[in-house]
């Protein structure tokens, strides 16, 4: 390839000019300085290094500094940041350099974006271990994240240029992780474009569908939102207040999530797109101009009473703040509309950004607490990075509800916590002794889901200590964080008590409490380590007789016959016996020793695109990359993920499920039946309907070759009358 560098350094210059146009708070000459002596550490850094598409490298800090400005509105030592955030990583130039050139804080965020380097154990996930070791900067600066999601946004912009296995190990990580980072942070556009990328990768089939409808229908969907603003216009003109009215439409996400949840078609959708009413109103006439406009809308159109939301009133966590009311057309569909001030859409719009700006808005307190909760996390990590990215996500919740204390103080908690959960909100003390809880003044178990609009009063007893069973109905990440600390609290009390007792057992028996001693007697009680002995000894689990009984000699503990495991291959042998040359692994007949297992939460059958998951103890399990668990598995151990793909493998059969709704007809089940016998070597293993009010729903389980197979038998299905949908299912 022949490149042309005259061009390319006139778009390296095009784009830093882009750059300082978006740069709308760094105008003074100091600023524009800083930005040039970052850029030009980063050009020189960079030099020579190119992206995996072909361009220059210094195209990525540039558009992601430009993101950082332009979209979420930080200031100069963010785009300082973002336009030095590989340096340290990929070049030469050390933390200690950035020090030195800008000062300690560029350094710290820096520091915050680079990856971790060194050896892992390797059943640790490094995915979470670098995960972890951005947010553990969280506590002195959020900058780090909001460069981070930038980052990742230009990432997943210029995706098309990766592998395919690539691709979607990307993908799946944003869509776990940085998609609900960038919600809980109040970044709705980037939220959405992260989905929807990230849907595009790992969904294409499904992303290009519903984004094709989508374009088919843009100017339908432009011609009725004209009509239907059309007499709100008018009367908000009449009432004097300065507005603006746009339309805006829903997510392709949003929209497969609606699809898939309710179990509906593209058509059936209600809220496609939504109508955003923006007002320009004093601080103090917020609330009252967005419920005059309120009323305006509802009176040309008739509101859904269930559907209203009223965040003005009590803003979410991550500060949103708007009122939401879904109404009914002239033409009989539902339009979701969203009604606003300028300094609401822009805390939407640009989240923690914007926040800064509005310091004295309601939302400050709310996204403050956040921090604070996310801190208090931060302070007692999980050891293992998987748990504590499990814990961390329970705060990026997207419902919330409202519950209130006994004097009427007003708590936002996420959908689904508990009476415990709140609790723990109160104080960790209050958790800590709670043995129950009044709520709306009835005596409920602390496993009580909490609900919108209650009222809670706490029982607590000085007497009362956590167990391990307060783990399975806590929700927050707050409270089971609380919660394992006060057990390990209590377990190294435990330990330290059994510790004291298996000395005073050895001196009895006259041996002493040496390495080679507790290695027996670890042995002899099953004990995983020292303190697990020493835990199992405290809670009064062992039977000392079996140790009066061991083989002893010369005050040492006798080896006992220990059984021999069988021999595991590592991970790393797995990994490496299982990829191969080509870092493919072949389905089919003739595995060379290799084994693996189709995995059960999604049945995957030949023609499906699947991908390989090397397990510690169930060789390799094949997931189909469609499966409810593929977004995790490759989100936090890409580095386990085998490609793998089929062989022909005719003559074996595969047992798929079947889902077939419609209207309930006299003989439709014998049709439904005849269908399956009479397709080429399907055999069924089950079959089941039920009927509701005229409407069937059956549940088939066949044995097919392939998804060409199973496709036909589809097709087929669906030329029968009455036949209304069939879908592919799980089968276990």
């Amino acid at each position: 390839m022949i490149i042309d560098q005259e061009a390319e350094k006139k778009e390296i210059l095009r784009q830093y000019r882009a750059l300082l146009k978006a740069a709308k708070f760094s105008r003074e000459p100091s600023d524009k300085k800083q930005i040039r002596k970052a850029f030009d550490i980063a050009l020189e850094a960079h030099s020579g290094m190119r992206r995996k598409s072909g361009e220059p490298y210094i195209y990525h800090p540039i558009a992601v500094a430009r993101i950082v400005a332009e979209e979420i509105g930080l200031g100069t030592t963010s785009i300082v940041c973002a336009l030095l955030h590989d340096v340290v990583e990929d070049t030469d130039i050390t933390l200690d350099d950035i020090e030195v050139m800008f000062d300690k804080k560029v350094a710290k965020i820096i520091d915050g974006l680079t990856k971790i380097s060194g050896v892992f154990d390797q059943t640790a996930s490094i995915q979470a271990e670098n995960f972890r070791k951005m947010l553990l900067t969280l506590s002195d600066d959020v900058r780090v994240i909001l460069i981070k999601l930038a980052d990742r946004l230009h990432n997943m912009r210029t995706l098309e240029s990766m592998r395919g296995d690539k691709q979607r190990k990307i993908a799946s990580e944003t869509l776990y992780l940085y998609a609900p980072l960038a919600h809980r942070l109040g970044l709705y556009n980037i939220k959405s474009e992260l989905e929807d990328l990230s849907l595009k990768y790992t969904e294409p089939e499904v992303y290009n569908e519903i984004e094709g409808k989508l374009r088919k229908t843009k100017l339908v969907r432009a011609r009725f939102i004209n009509r239907f603003i059309l007499p709100i216009s008018r009367e908000l003109e009449a009432s004097g207040i300065p507005f603006e009215i746009k339309g805006r439409t829903k997510s392709v996400h949003s929209i497969w999530n609606k699809i898939k949840n309710k179990n509906v078609t593209f058509e059936e959708v209600f809220d496609v797109f939504a109508i955003r009413v923006i007002l320009n109103s004093k601080p103090e006439n917020e609330k009252a101009d967005c419920w005059k406009a309120y009323s305006i809308v509802t009176d040309f159109y008739k509101p859904n009473p269930d559907r209203l939301r009223d965040w003005i009133s009590t803003p979410r966590s991550n500060g949103y703040e708007s009122l939401h009311a879904t109404v009914m057309s002239p033409t009989g569909k539902w339009v979701e509309v969203q009604i606003r001030t300028i300094r609401m859409d822009e805390i939407a719009e640009k989240g923690y950004a914007a926040h800064w700006k509005y310091k004295e808005s309601a939302s400050e307190s709310s996204l403050d607490d956040w921090i604070g909760k996310i801190r208090e996390l931060l302070e007692n990590p999980e050891p293992n990075a998987l748990d504590f990215i499990d814990d961390f996500k329970l705060n990026l919740f997207a419902d919330e509800i409202f519950v209130f204390t006994p004097k009427g103080e007003l708590k936002t908690m996420p959908a689904g916590a508990t009476a415990l959960d709140f609790a723990f909100e109160i104080h960790t003390q209050v958790g800590q002794h709670c043995i129950g809880a009044k709520v709306n003044h009835k005596l409920v178990p602390l496993s009580y889901k909490l609900k919108s609009g209650d009222q809670v009063e706490l029982l607590t007893s000085k007497n009362k200590k956590p167990s391990e069973d307060w783990l399975n109905f806590v929700f927050t990440g707050r409270a089971k964080s609380k919660i394992k600390s006060l057990l390990k609290d209590e377990q190294r009390q435990t330990a330290n008590e059994g510790k004291l007792i298996l000395e005073r057992k050895l001196k009895n028996l006259k041996l002493p409490l040496n390495k080679a001693n507790l290695q027996r007697i670890q042995y002899i009680f099953e004990a995983k380590d020292d303190h697990d002995l020493f835990l199992k000894i405290g809670k009064g689990l062992v039977d000392f007789k079996r140790l009066n009984d061991a083989p002893k000699e010369n005050g040492k503990l006798i080896n006992p016959t220990e059984k021999k495991e069988i021999e595991k291959k590592t991970i790393h042998e797995l990994v490496v016996s299982a990829r191969g040359k080509d870092e493919s692994l072949v389905l089919g007949n003739n595995m060379e020793n290799i084994e693996y297992k189709l995995s059960k939460c999604c049945t995957p059958i030949p023609g499906d695109d699947v991908f390989g998951f090397i397990t510690i103890s169930e060789g390799i399990k094949i997931h189909r990359t469609n499966c409810p668990n593929a977004i995790q598995l490759l989100s936090n151990f890409a580095y386990r993920i085998v490609q793998a793909r089929w062989t022909n493998q005719e003559n074996i059969a595969f047992l798929a499920g079947l889902r077939v709704t419609g209207i309930d007809k006299v003989g439709i089940v014998n049709n439904v039946t005849r269908i399956i016998s009479n397709e080429l070597n399907v055999n069924m293993r089950s079959i089941s309907f039920d009927t509701n009010d005229g409407i069937f729903e059956g549940k088939i389980m066949v044995f097919v070759h392939d998804t060409h197979h199973l496709t036909s038998l589809v097709d087929n299905l669906m030329e029968i009358d009455g036949v209304l949908t069939v879908t592919r299912i799980d089968t276990n």
